[in-house]
């Protein structure tokens, strides 16, 4: 591959493809009503706490690592630990990781981008019947939105940093802010929106017990794209005189602010048009909000704008989430890419087609576990229950693998490539950063307690997944 490393083109640029890649389906749908179900203010309290004190020092390290060595993840933990066979394994886990997480990932955006084109042309009735998302998920009109969603994301990709994925999340995201913002103005001026917005924000602390704090810990360190690789790849694009710590914080603060206003859309939204909602049944799963739920609250709002308002504010939704959900994919994928091109010194638009190739096949299996072909709906049994192949990818690379790869990121910093040739590394942008309170805190919370918390989820998430046992409370 001829030339340097390509970099981003401006500060505003790396935040926004960096936030891109955080902000995804689970902030807009998952997060609000998590949240409103576990304590409320006190939820986001806890949230705000962990992505503070746990997530933020991690993010420093993936992209420190990733601007150190000017590399992918293979090539980062390859170089900076001095060729370990050992630290290899690291490397390679966390270009497998967001690669499989990508397989899953686009048949999720498959099925938006499948409503989001039904809301448009006038179906919000037929999206709003129970039986609806069933049947879509198993017709084969589905290949045909496949293709229009890897060609999205294929030729944001062929741009390259600059021109691709820094672009793209210049257009994507503040169209991603407005739209967000209009739909929480109109929600909150609907008759009983203030009922949803107290249930969401004032705490309720009886509800707080381990698995509440477990699942806010959860939710904040999957919700800011580490232990996927994205960082350390996106780290890998920035300039030396970056200054790290500052653009985590920003990246953070983004995705966090988007989850929190995404949750004064969402329960206003769901108080005011169902106003005898239980809130008890509301599910958690992102999946069953956004397809099964929400088109019938949006329904109901044609009693006060009308049906072609109601599809056009169900479409806004829809358009909002997809270009949630493009941003992610597009950084996920970029991680499998990037390295492929780094360790095998091919073009951009090779990997892409070899790197595509693969991703197609294997977004098929899943996209046929639902009912399409029988072996891989019933791909093979753990827990005591039938599981597909999309759920086999979904509970090993996404539930179970992340935080490992976080614990190894955490371990590798504090422990391989050594404290002060971090710090050296932080430093170059950062004049401010040497032996302050806030380079302690990164120090010692890498080297200790965050790699307990992290492997304890990671234990408990094998316990829980595959022998259907807690070993936390």
């Amino acid at each position: 591959m001829a030339g340097g490393r390509e970099q981003f083109g401006s500060k505003l640029g790396f935040i926004l493809a960096a936030a891109g890649s955080a902000v995804g389906i689970g902030n807009l749908v998952g997060f609000p009503v998590g949240a409103a179900k576990n304590g409320g203010g006190a939820f986001l309290v806890m949230y705000a706490l962990f992505v503070c004190f746990i997530c933020l020092p991690v993010m420093v390290a993936e992209m420190t690592a990733g601007r150190a060595s000017q590399k992918d993840p293979l090539g980062a933990y390859t170089s900076l630990s001095g060729g370990s066979c050992g630290w290899r394994f690291a490397g390679w886990l966390s270009i497998v990781t967001p690669f499989m997480i990508a397989v899953f990932y686009s048949v999720i955006t498959v099925w938006i981008f499948g409503y989001l084109l039904e809301s448009l042309i006038g179906n919000l009735d037929k999206l709003a019947e129970p039986e609806t998302f069933g049947s879509f998920i198993t017709s084969y009109s589905l290949f045909a939105y496949m293709v229009g969603v890897l060609l999205i994301v294929y030729f944001i990709l062929q741009g390259g940093v600059k021109q691709g994925i820094e672009k793209a999340a210049k257009i994507l995201m503040p169209a991603l802010f407005i739209m967000l913002l209009a739909l929480v103005v109109f929600v909150l001026t609907r008759d009983n929106a203030m009922a949803g917005v107290t249930f969401y924000l004032v705490p309720d602390f009886s509800k707080i017990d381990a698995g509440v704090v477990n699942g806010a810990l959860s939710q904040a360190f999957f919700s800011l794209s580490l232990g996927m690789g994205i960082m350390i790849t996106y780290g890998s694009y920035i300039d030396k005189k970056a200054d790290l710590p500052q653009s985590a914080k920003l990246v953070a603060l983004t995705d966090t602010a988007v989850a929190f206003t995404a949750g004064l859309m969402i329960l206003p939204a769901i108080f005011s048009f169902n106003p005898s909602v239980d809130t008890a049944s509301l599910s958690e799963s992102s999946i069953s909000m956004i397809f099964s739920y929400l088109p019938q609250i949006f329904l109901e709002m044609q009693n006060s704008v009308g049906y072609v308002g109601a599809s056009a504010i169900a479409s806004i939704f829809f358009l909002l989430v997809f270009f949630a959900a493009i941003t992610s994919l597009v950084s996920i994928f970029e991680v499998p890419v990037a390295s492929l091109m780094s360790e095998k010194k091919v073009t951009r638009r090779t990997s892409l087609i070899i790197c595509g190739v693969l991703l197609i096949v294997l977004s098929v299996f899943c996209a046929l576990s639902f009912g399409f072909v029988e072996f891989f709906t019933k791909f093979m049994v753990y827990a005591g229950a039938d599981k597909s192949f999309f759920d086999l990818v979904y509970d090993v690379f996404y539930d179970t693998i992340l935080p490992l790869n976080g614990l190894l990121i955490c371990l590798f910093v504090s422990y391989r490539w050594r404290k002060k040739q971090f710090n050296d590394e932080v430093t170059l942008g950062s004049k401010g950063y040497k032996d302050t309170w806030v380079q302690k805190y990164v120090d010692f919370s890498l080297g200790t307690f965050i790699p307990i918390i992290l492997a304890a989820i990671f234990l408990n998430t094998v316990a829980l997944k595959y022998f259907g046992v807690s070993i936390v409370g």
